[in-house]
């Protein structure tokens, strides 16, 4: 064991002790070997055992171990060795007979099933903890045998009985896969004849106070689980997390002002900067839909009419929202909706309409995004009615985004509905 431990820490001394990124692989089985005092001195004493003073016996054990979290494991002990103690309790104290009075029993074998729960795991800089107490308990099932002297009972031969193993301690990493660990455990029996002598004083137990070795099975590569610390884990992902918040931020704001950008007027003209194919014009150009002076200018001056809508105009309007289709997340109009807006341009020049093209999104996708999209598919939609001859002072192109819904973004066809362009016209 001595040698064990020498080599593990001369190993640990070697390793690097910055924090490494949280792994997605562990070592989750170990073996453990130990060596202690067996005694029935225990801190339960006085209300079971049957004997007044404890004799000390080395005893020796060993585990398998499989962690399923880093605070949880179960471990399938076995010990061995010899329990002693003096002087009967049910004896007339000081006499003869009570002073030369002794038991001695030995454990053949125990086997125990336990639970190992850590309660913590001390790192804060490293992802691998050095120093984690925890605390145990389980049932197990034993074979042993007991002699006494001067009781005036006769001996009994090999037993088998359940007892009840709890106890707690704490281990150290001295490597990467190698641990000295070091507790203390009491053991009730379900037997008064554990010692081959019944006082009437209840269950005998028996305590074992231990140090071993547990050394991890696996890849040296892989940490164990049973000594990963989350916290430093934790710390990376949070400042990973607030990077990804301030980039997607800082994205968000550019896209917002590429929006603003390509959406403005700087020159006053009608048509968004994204579609002015001729910026910089004068004041009051009559522009086309791209933008550029028409050859024939317009009267600017306009001595405009009681304007009436019509049933017959809704419907056209209304046929031509119906067949608006873009193409997928752009702002390219589909060839199937040109003969319902050519009807809507010759309705606007022929009645000397004014139109407001209102776009509308679902609320998937940045709001940036969506904003951006629908100002152009309204712009769109302006640039072809001007393009067919529609005054492009008399149309309004406004983009709502997912602002305005008119259905639930939380089904296809309500994110459907709300993936539109309105018309109004005035």
């Amino acid at each position: 064991m001595l040698s064990l431990c020498a080599l593990a820490t001369q190993s640990y001394a070697q390793e690097t002790t910055t924090s490494e990124n949280t792994p997605r692989e562990f070592r989750t089985w170990s073996i453990g070997v130990n060596g202690g005092v067996l005694t029935p001195y225990t801190i339960f004493r006085g209300k079971t055992n049957d004997f007044n003073t404890p004799t000390e016996n080395w005893g020796y054990g060993g585990y398998v171990k499989k962690q399923f979290t880093p605070t949880f494991g179960l471990q399938a002990d076995f010990l061995a060795g010899n329990v002693e103690g003096m002087r009967a309790s049910g004896l007339p104290t000081g006499s003869a007979a009570y002073e030369d009075s002794r038991f001695k029993t030995h454990i053949e074998w125990s086997a125990a099933l336990k639970a190992n729960i850590t309660l913590a795991n001390f790192s804060i800089l490293n992802d691998r903890s050095i120093f984690s107490p925890y605390v145990a308990a389980g049932a197990g099932y034993m074979s042993s045998a007991a002699t006494t002297r001067n009781l005036g009972v006769a001996d009994q031969g090999y037993q088998e009985n359940w007892f009840i193993p709890a106890g707690a301690g704490f281990k150290i990493a001295v490597s990467r896969g190698v641990n000295i660990d070091l507790g203390y455990q009491v053991n009730f029996v379900r037997s008064d004849s554990f010692d081959g002598y019944d006082a009437g004083n209840g269950n005998d137990n028996f305590a074992y106070g231990y140090a071993g070795v547990e050394i991890a099975l696996g890849r040296r590569d892989k940490p164990q689980l049973a000594n990963h610390s989350p916290i430093p884990g934790l710390s990376r992902e949070n400042e990973n997390l607030r990077r990804a918040l301030t980039a997607h931020e800082e994205q968000n704001r550019r896209e917002l002002e590429k929006y603003q950008q390509d959406m403005g007027d700087e020159d006053g003209d009608g048509v968004a900067n994204k579609f002015d194919k001729c910026p910089g014009t004068p004041a009051n150009t009559v522009v086309d839909g791209a933008g550029c002076p028409l050859k024939t200018p317009r009267p600017t001056t306009v001595v405009r009419e009681k304007v009436i809508v019509t049933e017959q105009d809704r419907k056209v309007v209304d046929e031509a929202i119906r067949n608006l289709e873009f193409d997928l997340g752009k702002a390219t109009i589909r060839s199937k909706s040109y003969p319902t807006l050519n009807r809507v341009a010759a309705l606007l020049v022929e009645k000397n309409f004014s139109l407001k093209l209102a776009g509308h999104t679902d609320n998937t996708g940045s709001m940036a995004l969506n904003l951006r999209l629908s100002k152009e598919r309204a712009e769109s939609v302006k640039a072809y009615l001007v393009s067919q001859g529609a005054n492009a002072s008399r149309i309004e192109a406004t983009g709502y985004g997912p602002n305005q819904p008119i259905a639930s973004n939380k089904t296809a066809e309500g994110r459907q509905k709300n993936r539109r362009v309105e018309f109004t016209l005035f």
